[in-house]
């Protein structure tokens, strides 16, 4: 079996960084998907793709897929430059605000 290790992405609809410090090992589904005929819906007759489990650190991850002995493979993420702000949000509603108020 063969699976991945990765801290998931931020989702795009929120801000938040919640449940992204988190290490993720993912299965990898060892068959292809195939249509149902009847009703066209794509399935697998394998269950492990549906397997996550959350772990702490990558360390963690790596020892259990170890453990069990899984094949994984580590997506490590990429890092981004905070955004941070001398006075944060609320300096868009200063009352000492320097500059004109652009909209």
């Amino acid at each position: 079996m063969i699976a991945r290790i990765y801290r998931p992405a931020k989702s795009a609809m929120s801000s938040g960084t919640a449940k992204t410090r988190d290490w993720v090992l993912e299965m990898l589904p060892e068959a292809r998907r195939e249509v149902d005929p009847l009703m066209g819906w794509t399935s697998l007759s394998d269950t492990s793709g549906q397997v996550r489990i959350r772990f702490a650190s990558l360390e963690e991850a790596q020892a259990f897929a170890k453990a069990k002995g899984i094949d994984a493979v580590v997506t490590r993420p990429k890092t981004r430059r905070t955004n941070l702000r001398a006075r944060g949000y609320g300096e868009n509603f200063a009352t000492d605000r320097r500059g004109a108020w652009t909209h």
